[in-house]
């Protein structure tokens, strides 16, 4: 049999789309499947060929305006037979007829653009193994101890849609730390560290400067011990990528990030670490 059942993911089974995910070489983290359950549980969906899985995706809707696609995946021996584009349509349906954004491999631009998708700008991811950094800056705080109003305040000036469910697992996950900057009484940076199956990564990091990012970077840095890092930069946003660089960071990987339709205007230049390719 060649028919491709396709049914939505139960919440325990997004863990086998981040282990596919891990073996594509995305370096997921170790916590991550929870954290993409709470925004839209209906949104992952799995397709199955005699009831063993063959393809997975997630199309992650934020509101009624805005849903993310990714973790678009095809097991390797049942690629070029079709399964991939039926699994893609189903979760293009879920999200119909909000905007869709996605962090799409370079190689696949042409494709994507064929289903209405246009490129915005390229996303960098650099890594690297750095040192513990050794100095704190007072005005450096633990991101859990300020309001979630606040920080969904300040995740939309960077984010296309509110994501107060995803937000809140992000930021309370087990292993995730997140540290925020706070100056003359307001919040002008924040990020988040996890370890992933590789290293750590960082994301998302925001801040209303490069000194403001660096401060939150090295606070976040000091919690991990130092070691093998991921950042994944807007290649547009110029203080991000000689932040990155700056740190002895190289590109290892590339996304595309494409849209379907128009997005509110957002403060890239305050992206200095994207949450993650897989929900934006």
């Amino acid at each position: 049999m060649n028919d491709l059942t396709i049914r939505n993911m139960r919440p325990d089974e997004i863990a086998l789309a981040v282990d596919w995910a891990a073996a594509e070489g995305w370096n997921p983290g170790l916590a991550d499947a929870p954290c993409f359950a709470a925004e839209d549980p209906q949104g992952f969906y799995m397709g199955e060929l005699e009831g063993a899985p063959a393809a997975v995706i997630s199309c992650v809707n934020y509101g009624a305006q805005f849903a993310f696609l990714g973790f678009y995946i095809v097991r390797p021996d049942l690629r070029g037979r079709g399964h991939g584009l039926k699994i893609w349509n189903a979760a293009i349906a879920h999200a119909r007829p909000r905007v869709i954004g996605l962090d799409g491999v370079v190689a696949q631009q042409a494709n994507y653009q064929k289903s209405g998708f246009a490129l915005a700008y390229a996303n960098v991811r650099y890594g690297g193994t750095v040192a513990a950094p050794s100095a704190a800056n007072p005005n450096i705080v633990a991101l859990t101890d300020l309001p979630l109003a606040q920080i969904e305040a300040d995740d939309a000036t960077v984010f296309p849609a509110p994501r107060p469910a995803f937000l809140r697992a992000w930021i309370n996950n087990s292993g995730h730390v997140g540290r925020a900057l706070i100056r003359d009484g307001r919040l002008a940076g924040w990020g988040v560290i996890r370890p992933c199956r590789s290293g750590h990564k960082i994301g998302p990091l925001v801040a209303d400067n490069r000194a403001g990012a660096e401060s939150i970077l090295s606070a976040l840095l000091a919690s991990a011990g130092g070691g093998e890092i991921f950042l994944d930069v807007p290649a547009i946003n110029r203080d991000a990528v000689a932040l990155a660089q700056g740190l002895g960071l190289s590109p290892v990987f590339e996304t595309a990030r494409m849209y379907t339709g128009a997005i509110p205007p957002l403060r890239i230049d305050r992206v200095f670490g994207v949450t993650t390719f897989e929900l934006g």
